[in-house]
């Protein structure tokens, strides 16, 4: 396999900052919209934890819109094997996306139908929360695909062992991420139920990562070697046993950070076992690399250039935007 160039490289790990940037941001809306209907007893409870994400939804989305144009960009075959192959799949992520803006506008509108548009907001949060972690654990597994890089499978292909063990350890972090964000901005009975969800769920989080590691051995024997693989995967495990304990003090801040290192140090696991590989193939000629995927060499370093200008601006402003909207939210809030 052909070495890559450093412009090749560059947006390899960009793209991954760009979906890191959106598991940490969407992700802890995600995990509270799946766990609204289990943590919320009463109307104003919902209100507390709708509020709690009101401001950041919309915009931590973006992450994703613009890891997919990142990818567009640079990889345009990858982005019409993954858009094309994943077809039905994709599409169920994105009218569960679109389902779930539109609960949270309707619901506050139309209070007869409150329920209605609670449901939607949460099955619109488990389904991407399952998905995403499905598809990421298809590309690291290997897919059908033929010498033009067409994927030659359905549905059904991407549900195999390895990719939906992914997908579940993917969806309990998600829970947990979400988990955190609830105790960090909510008081009690809000918070108390979340530490309590929180406990529950980290136990599952340890099995799935256990389990995700035993399959590896079998399903990926190139990883096995893989030092920079295995660091991340340390540093996924002191997280977990840092969760446990923050959980127990009653430290939610640093709970929230250890939910957000989880997720990073997952990613991190990632693009160490696929480098250079963006969907690898069952035949492994057939692989879409950072090589044989890539844009031209002026395309990449005029995109580089702008990213090198945007991604600043759009950090500094999640950064303002989570200091504007810290601290707890209370019944009294007005909002959604």
């Amino acid at each position: 396999m052909m070495e890559p160039s450093a412009l090749q490289t560059a947006w390899f790990f960009l793209v991954g900052f760009l979906l890191v940037g959106y598991s940490l941001l969407d992700g802890y809306d995600l995990g509270v919209g799946c766990l609204l209907p289990f943590l919320t007893e009463k109307e104003e409870e919902k209100r507390i934890l709708i509020r709690a994400i009101g401001p950041f939804w919309d915009g931590n989305e973006v992450w994703l819109l613009t890891a997919g144009a990142a990818l567009f960009a640079a990889f345009p075959p990858v982005y019409a094997t993954v858009f094309s192959g994943f077809y039905l799949a994709l599409m169920l992520v994105l009218f569960a996306l679109i389902f779930r803006a539109v609960s949270l506008e309707f619901r506050g509108h139309d209070p007869k139908r409150a329920g209605l548009w609670e449901l939607a907001f949460s099955l619109g949060s488990w389904i991407p929360a399952l998905f995403f972690g499905v598809a990421l654990g298809n590309v690291i597994f290997g897919v059908p695909l033929d010498s033009g890089g067409e994927f030659r499978g359905n549905f059904f292909t991407l549900l195999r062992l390895f990719p939906m063990t992914i997908g579940l350890l993917g969806l309990t972090t998600f829970l947990l991420h979400g988990a955190a964000f609830v105790a960090l901005k909510t008081d009690a009975p809000l918070r108390d139920r979340a530490k309590k969800t929180a406990v529950k769920l980290w136990w599952a989080e340890a099995l799935l990562f256990v389990a995700c590691l035993a399959l590896s051995f079998g399903y990926l024997p190139w990883a096995r070697t893989n030092v920079p693989a295995w660091a991340c995967a340390g540093v996924f495990v002191v997280a977990l046993i840092v969760l446990n304990l923050a959980v127990g003090w009653g430290k939610d801040r640093l709970a929230f950070l250890m939910t957000s290192l989880m997720f990073l140090s997952l990613w991190g696991v990632a693009g160490a076992v696929q480098y250079p590989v963006l969907v690898r193939a069952r035949e492994a000629a057939f692989s879409l690399t950072a090589v044989n995927a890539s844009s031209s060499p002026l395309s990449l370093k005029v995109m580089l250039v702008i990213a090198a200008v945007g991604l600043p601006l759009v950090i500094a402003a999640v950064v303002f935007l989570h200091r504007v909207f810290r601290g707890k939210v209370r019944g009294d809030d007005s909002g959604y």
